[in-house]
């Protein structure tokens, strides 16, 4: 069980790691535009909705990251005053409605990247990018957002972690 949830772990560091070189190449994709725009007076067809689709790519690839590092904002105040068991049962009941949550916001993803793939849809701009594209990564990184959170529910029903505790070893993949 240990040897699949830090497995779970390892891809949503890597998923991390990508969810950041896409923010980075976004970033370049603006300064690129800038000096073509104001610089060199040239025209720019696709840069902005590169960005656009490089961001929302990278806030879905790096959800799963960043509940493993529990980087979302949570309010700790009634686990800090629960026992253990009753930290336990709250982090369970949380993760089991997240999780589901989150299956239903990735069936519905998969439903719009499947259907964008089945019937072509572009963007309704010069660059007319295929719409399956931009869909592709909600549903990947959703999808990985759910075996995460599995990962995380396995972990603290069998003792592995400490209810709403950060797991150790991030930084060194073990």
């Amino acid at each position: 069980m240990s040897s699949f949830i830090q497995f779970i772990q390892f891809l949503s560091r890597v998923f991390g790691v990508f969810a950041a070189l896409l923010v980075t190449s976004a970033i370049l994709v603006v300064c690129q535009m800038v000096v073509l725009r104001y610089f060199l007076n040239a025209s720019t067809a696709w840069q902005t909705e590169y960005v656009t689709y490089a961001i929302v790519a990278a806030t879905f690839l790096g959800s799963p990251y960043v509940l493993l590092v529990k980087g979302h904002v949570n309010v700790d105040l009634l686990p800090h005053y629960l026992s253990p068991g009753g930290r336990k049962v709250l982090a369970l009941v949380a993760a089991v409605l997240a999780l589901t949550f989150c299956a239903v916001l990735t069936w519905q993803s998969y439903e719009f990247f499947f259907e964008a793939y089945e019937t072509g849809w572009r963007t309704d701009t010069v660059w007319e990018l295929p719409l399956w594209i931009p869909y592709l990564p909600m549903f990947v990184g959703l999808l990985w957002l759910c075996v995460q959170y599995v990962a995380d529910i396995f972990a603290v029903a069998f003792n592995l972690q400490e209810p709403f505790a950060k797991p150790d070893n991030l930084l060194e993949g073990e």
